[in-house]
């Protein structure tokens, strides 16, 4: 497989001695690459093709991506399709170094995915810590900076770029990483594409896209893709569509294009499971329904002017109107603290055996409604425009440009009181108003400036420098149970540098080494749950919105990649700290709030290999995190308070992940592939410190080992093409049906074996347990696909 089609093409770096390798490790290490590279000497039959990528999201003139002072991982549209039938979300955690998925909502569009232990997550109140663009517009949602992944335009999209680190080209919230799609048009991608895919767990897909052009320079393309799950586990159905339209002209030195971009979707994710529940059935839910309603309309305009070969100007104008809506079921607040305050039970005449803990009676008490519907609304409303100029003069090269984005917010929640079914249907009481909880109203502006600068030295050696100056001003409007509060505005400023080189050892190795900084601003839901005073319950119950300072995050990265006809290889070192990151914090009380704390740390190592011996391809990589607090101080983690020590684990994140693929073109009609697919043991939220539930008054602690073990999974795939133009595929994940888990937390059961807890019928302590997300069972898909 060529390199520039190989979505491992790209790869890490190296950082230094304040490193959690000692340099005994890290030389073995770099040793790793090297019988690669000489396996590679006798294949070279010329001169590896050169890959033109993006140094900002706008484009530009564009760059050879080996001059990079960083990694930047490429996909082309040719490897998203040779994924046959999955989305994009499983197709980053399958093929791209670093990148990891956990499975927390259950659904397939709704995953939180990880690069070198930063999200881009969904979920709302999640630390968000990569930049996702289309096209130049940053996707990122206003409130919450969360990403809906369903509402990316998966049929249209032409191929994908992860670059690594703070970089501060990809401007607010690029502390861990920036994912930059570009969509297909009719210049690139003329002709028609029909997929239709289905797997025996009742999903079934559809994509469809068709571009042309002619001689006067008009061009256009479509691409849609629609989408229907039953679901693996049950009450998990999914529904999504979206369209993407895009025309355009090529005129003289003027190119211009206007896409449109709309979707809808409906998404159950029915989120983690008790590890009781688990294993008595790991299709059950928990609580249900969790129902996320998204819809998205979107259209912008790109225009490139060239005033000359080595000289351009690019600017887009977009407009982005979005609106979320969820309802989620789940055990009201006031039937959880009765569950734990009368857990002795009553006496026969119904009053409680704990009359100290227990204020009410056992009528009382079963007349609690023992479920709440939580519903929110969120409407959003953002246009911006931004503009990049690019000239090369010799040896020099130089972008600088700008971006002016602003958004309007309105959120709202509600509850009303419900009852539980004995499957754990939660079923709103008719009789019971919807009640408002919380609600915010809110409005941003952010402007950034920059230029980066990428020359020659001498002969060999490429350095890239670049800074960006960002301001953001956030202002809201909080609405709780004691009203309106007074209305907030906060503005951050940020100057954030790079600087790097590329030194080429040969015509296809390098090192290179890049240090650089990015910086997040506060979102409305933590400035809406950051007054200790006033403590809120996860995930949004909205109470005051006191100042927290902006995240900053520094990165150093250095490494040593090759690149030949049919491969290349990367190894790279890399350290991001972030300053004043966001967190969750424990109050006096079970409540909790948004606050900075003071360090968090991301080092490690990432090691990646592609290369074609005659008719077989194969791509591997490694990665090595150690992602850790760097300071003392303590979480709340939903259910209990955690002592932070530095050094500490953070949940979530494997310290060790691999993968590797094997594919072997039998003949032109004949491709069969395997992959392998592992990683290590991840810490369980809650249970950072080894205890697993608060101290007693007397310093006692329960302690237990609840890390989620780690898995290895196999796939298998074959592609078989009867004629030009038709394509047959199918693919098996799992294919040893592994039982294996994505995530883990902490958390009281108040459903032990699927049944509700009650104190009044049957005294039981709903004590605390693990929870898992389950990974989903063996899956075999299967599809046609057509090309005209």
């Amino acid at each position: 497989m060529p390199a520039s089609r190989s979505p491992f093409a790209a790869k890490r770096a190296i950082p230094r001695s304040a490193f959690p390798l000692s340099p005994r490790q890290a030389i073995a290490a770099a040793l790793l690459a090297a019988p690669w590279n000489a396996w590679a000497e006798p294949a070279a039959a010329g001169i590896p093709s050169v890959e033109i990528v993006g140094l900002a999201p706008t484009y530009g003139l564009g760059i050879d991506r080996q001059l990079l002072p960083y990694p930047v991982q490429v996909a082309s549209d040719e490897a998203l399709r040779k994924a046959g039938g999955e989305n994009l979300a499983e197709f980053m955690a399958r093929n791209l170094t670093g990148v990891n998925v956990n499975e927390v909502s259950g659904s397939p569009f709704q995953h939180d995915i990880t690069f070198r232990g930063f999200r881009a997550s969904p979920v709302v109140g999640s630390a968000q810590g990569i930049s996702v663009y289309l096209d130049g517009v940053r996707v990122n949602e206003a409130f919450g900076d969360v990403v809906h992944w369903d509402m990316l335009p998966e049929a249209a999209i032409g191929s994908l770029l992860l670059v690594s680190g703070a970089s501060p080209l990809y401007g607010l919230n690029t502390l861990g990483g920036a994912l930059a799609l570009t969509t297909k048009s009719g210049l690139t991608h003329p002709g028609g594409e029909a997929e239709f895919s289905l797997t025996d767990q009742g999903r079934r897909r559809a994509d469809l896209a068709y571009g042309f052009n002619n001689a006067d320079g008009w061009h256009a393309f479509a691409g849609a893709t629609w989408f229907d799950d039953h679901g693996w586990r049950d009450h998990s159905e999914g529904h999504l569509a979206n369209l993407l339209i895009k025309l355009g002209r090529t005129r003289g030195s003027t190119d211009w294009s206007a896409t449109l971009l709309t979707g809808r979707s409906r998404l159950l994710g029915n989120g983690l499971l008790p590890d009781a529940l688990y294993g008595d059935n790991r299709r059950a839910v928990y609580t249900f329904p969790d129902t996320t309603r998204n819809r998205l309309a979107q259209g912008s305009f790109n225009v490139t002017h060239r005033f000359s070969a080595d000289s351009e100007l690019t600017a887009v104008v977009y407009v982005r109107n979005s609106r979320r809506d969820t309802v989620n079921g789940d055990v009201s607040e006031d039937y959880d603290e009765y569950t734990e305050d009368c857990e002795d039970g009553f006496d026969d005449a119904g009053n409680p055996l704990d009359p100290d803990g227990c204020g009410v009676t056992r009528d009382e008490g079963a007349a609690l409604h023992p479920g709440v519907l939580n519903t929110t609304s969120t409407r959003q409303r953002g246009n911006g425009v931004s503009a990049a100029y690019s000239t090369r003069r010799g040896a020099t090269r130089i972008d600088a440009g700008g971006t002016f984005d602003r958004s309007t917010s309105r959120y709202a929640q509600f509850e009303q009181q419900a009852f539980i079914t004995p499957s754990r249907e939660v079923i709103g009481d008719p009789d019971e108003e919807r009640e408002p909880s919380a609600s915010v109203t809110g409005s941003a502006r952010a402007v950034g400036l920059y230029v980066a600068a990428n020359w020659t030295a001498k002969a060999g050696t490429q350095l890239t420098a670049s800074a960006r100056w960002n301001r953001a001003r956030v202002d809201n409007t909080l609405t709780n149970e004691r009203g309106e509060q007074p209305a907030e505005s906060f503005t951050y400023t940020r100057l954030n540098p790079s600087l790097g080189f590329v030194h080429q050892l040969t015509p296809g190795t390098a090192v290179f080494a890049n240090v650089g900084q990015g910086n997040r601003v506060p979102t409305v839901i933590e400035l809406g749950c950051a007054d200790p005073e006033n403590p809120c319950r996860l995930p949004v119950g909205l109470q005051a919105d006191p100042y927290l300072k902006q995240v900053i995050a520094r990165t150093v990265e250095a490494g040593m990649r090759s690149k030949w006809q049919r491969g290349g290889y990367s190894v790279s070192l890399h350290r991001t700290v972030n300053r004043d990151d966001i967190l969750f914090l424990s109050a006096p009380s079970r409540q909790g709030y948004f606050a900075n704390f003071e360090r968090t740390r991301h080092q490690g190592l990432d090691l990646s290999l592609a290369h074609g011996i005659g008719n077989v391809d194969m791509r591997f990589a490694y990665s090595y995190l150690q992602a850790t607090y760097d300071a003392d101080g303590e979480l709340f983690t939903g259910a209990r308070h955690v002592a932070i020590r530095r050094g500490m684990r953070l949940a979530g994140l494997p310290r060790h992940s691999g993968k590797l693929a094997l594919d072997w073109n039998a003949n032109a009609q004949w491709t069969l592939g395997a992959e392998v697919h592992g990683v290590s043991s991840l810490v369980t939220q809650g249970n950072e410190d080894g205890l697993i539930e608060d101290a007693e008054p007397d310093g006692r602690a329960q302690r237990a080992d609840w890390r989620v073990r780690g898995h290895v999974l196999l796939g298998m795939r074959a592609t078989y093409r009867p004629s030009p133009g038709w394509e047959l595929f199918a693919r098996i994940a799992n294919v040893l049906d592994r039982r294996y888990e994505t995530y883990g937390a902490v958390a009281p059961d108040l459903f032990p074996h699927g049944r509700l807890v009650k104190p009044h019928e049957d005294p039981l302590d709903a004590g605390h347990t693990r929870f898992v997300a389950p990974g989903a069972p063996r899956t075999v898909i299967a599809g046609i696909r057509r090309t005209f």
